[in-house]
């Protein structure tokens, strides 16, 4: 048999992340059967990348935006510029110290989004303290989940008028306003289908949110769904919800 604090101990923690809404899950430990545990939850970054960035800094005498110039784009645009190097020490999650529930958000803790994170849990039964799970390296660039674009259809002088809207992200700029997650170079894609055709057409790739389709069968119905692809990592999220329309 396993000792007391190690049948408590936090099973599958780890990060679910969309749209860059990053929240820390798992489960409880084999001897919690009732609701009576409680649970508390750490974070900490550690970037190897920065680290080796701020040695160049100090060797060649040259700022991190001329090494890798991206790296300033979601810090710039959240507001949140920041000189971390890589934490040491596990920092709480004051929110979810001593709570009852599975699950913890830590979107602002893991705001910049090239950078590795990790996340751990500990329980606490009738006095007795398990020790912590860990998740495995989280960098929410790489792992989130991107929903589809919102999509809205209008007939227009003989052309279907697409208009493409990418999700927002969980932070605001300087002047208080969503930001797109447009500004990360995504691409849409729109796809065409009607009754005369056999299979769906791509009619329009690229960063445009507004896609002009032009159709020349009256009395016929079209449909287009759409998607977001991210060219750096070679990734596509689901497709939106299928609009159709009828020509006149």
């Amino acid at each position: 048999t396993q000792p007391a604090n190690e049948s408590l101990k936090p099973q599958r923690v780890h990060f679910q992340s969309r749209n860059f809404h990053n929240i820390l899950r798992w489960q409880p430990g084999q001897a919690c059967l009732g609701n009576n545990s409680i649970y508390f939850v750490q974070y900490k970054i550690y970037n190897l990348l920065l680290s080796w960035i701020k040695a160049w800094e100090q060797k060649f005498q040259i700022c991190r935006w001329q090494i890798f110039p991206f790296t300033h784009l979601v810090l710039d645009t959240v507001g949140r510029r920041r000189t971390r190097y890589g934490e040491r020490q596990w920092k709480n999650k004051e929110t979810c110290w001593g709570i009852r529930e599975f699950f913890c958000d830590l979107t602002n803790e893991t705001s910049d989004i090239w950078e590795p994170y990790y996340g751990r849990v500990k329980t606490a039964l009738a006095g007795v303290h398990s020790g912590w799970t860990m998740t495995q390296r989280f960098i929410p660039w790489w792992e989130t989940k991107i929903d589809p674009p919102v999509m809205n259809i209008t007939h227009v002088n003989g052309s279907l008028l697409v208009n493409l809207h990418a999700p927002n992200l969980p932070y605001r700029d300087q002047e208080g306003e969503n930001v797109s997650m447009e500004y990360y170079e995504l691409v849409y894609r729109v796809f065409i289908f009607n009754n005369s055709l056999e299979k769906e057409q791509k009619v329009y790739e690229g960063a445009h949110r507004v896609v002009e389709i032009k159709v020349t069968s009256p009395h016929t119905g079209y449909c287009v769904v759409a998607e977001l692809y991210q060219p750096m990592l070679d990734r596509k999220s689901q497709r939106s919800r299928e609009r159709c329309v009828e020509t006149p």
